[in-house]
């Protein structure tokens, strides 16, 4: 009886917002300001992310070397640090002239 009644109150929520957001008119067209707004709002979020990720490694960087400074310190050896191996780099794409039938020889 419970289980019934939590369908049918979630039910009547998700059609109450469904009809709610139904009836919503459609955002008006941004403005040059509101664009350019937009456009330094990203770039200040693109800045902000970039200097957490700086002081993030900068921590991570700070944190290993203790961690290292620490075990040599008790006279313990510990491996040095595994980092990914770098993809190959890609081979280069064929020339287009080499495709083309019937292009002149050189």
């Amino acid at each position: 009886m419970n289980t019934i009644r939590a369908l049918i109150g979630a039910t009547l929520v998700v059609v109450t917002f469904g009809l709610a957001v139904a009836k919503l008119p459609p955002p008006p067209p941004m403005t040059d300001a509101q664009k350019a707004a937009a456009e330094e709002a990203k770039a200040k979020t693109a800045a902000g992310a970039e200097l957490a990720k700086q002081q993030q490694a900068k921590a991570e960087d700070r944190v290993a070397s203790q961690y290292f400074a620490n075990m040599k310190a008790m006279g313990k050896s510990v491996p040095p640090p595994q980092t990914a191996a770098a993809a190959p780099p890609a081979p280069p794409a064929p020339a287009a002239t080499a495709a083309v039938p019937g292009a002149p020889k050189k």
